[in-house]
């Protein structure tokens, strides 16, 4: 004889108001880590006091926070052109290397009225004029025109002023008197005349070579 026994029923678990798990965390827990307060809708979370918030990548820069591209680099100053002062300043440094140059050929000069020319100063000259003009006068077309002129002259007249004060130191040596002012203003033509007869296609090199160092530093120069 049979009997028919229902079978046993688990027990319930009580339902917590709202459906919710009475096992799980609470309501707006995460499990086991502190969850961040939700900003607003289109709102920037505020950083505590003294913090800048971070800025993700690509997003707007946040107000008051300093944006590069709101400070573009600032044009750069056009050079100008001031031939006359290339010209003044050319001819000043003319004058110098002439005299400089004079000096050294009395400095290699023997007692007996000789000198050993040093004509790799002639080259000297010509880049310390170039480079003068084409600083202060800048990227004037006619510049390295005149700063070739000036190379030249300054290249002669310091060999004609080393002359000068050779024959000058050889009078002196010979028991006479004869300044360097004296041969410019009164013995110029004898001094130029020898300067023609000592001419030499060495000279001309060097004096085109001057020329040409002159120009391409004066360009150069006046470009940057």
């Amino acid at each position: 004889m049979s009997a028919n026994y229902p079978p046993p029923q688990q027990p319930q678990q009580p339902q917590q108001p709202g459906g919710q798990n009475p096992y799980g965390p609470p309501p707006g827990a995460g499990y086991g880590y502190p969850q961040q307060p939700q900003a607003p809708y289109g709102q920037q979370p505020q950083a505590p006091y003294g913090q800048q918030p971070q800025q993700q990548w690509g997003a707007p820069p946040a107000p008051g926070a300093f944006n590069p591209a709101a400070y573009p680099p600032p044009a750069p100053v056009a050079r100008r052109d001031n031939p006359g002062l290339g010209f003044l300043v050319g001819l000043l440094a003319a004058i110098v290397a002439a005299l400089a140059y004079g000096g050294i050929l009395r400095a290699l000069s023997s007692d007996d009225g000789s000198t050993h020319e040093f004509r790799l100063m002639a080259i000297g000259v010509g880049a310390l004029v170039g480079l003068a003009v084409g600083k202060a006068g800048g990227r004037n077309p006619a510049l390295p025109f005149v700063a070739v002129l000036l190379a030249l002259f300054a290249v002669v007249f310091g060999e004609l002023f080393g002359g000068a004060l050779v024959i000058s130191h050889y009078v002196s040596g010979q028991g006479g008197s004869m300044p360097v002012t004296d041969i410019f203003f009164h013995h110029f033509g004898d001094l130029l005349d020898s300067w023609k007869q000592d001419f030499s296609f060495m000279r001309f090199l060097f004096l085109a070579v001057a020329a040409f160092i002159s120009f391409g530093v004066a360009k150069h120069a006046g470009d940057n």
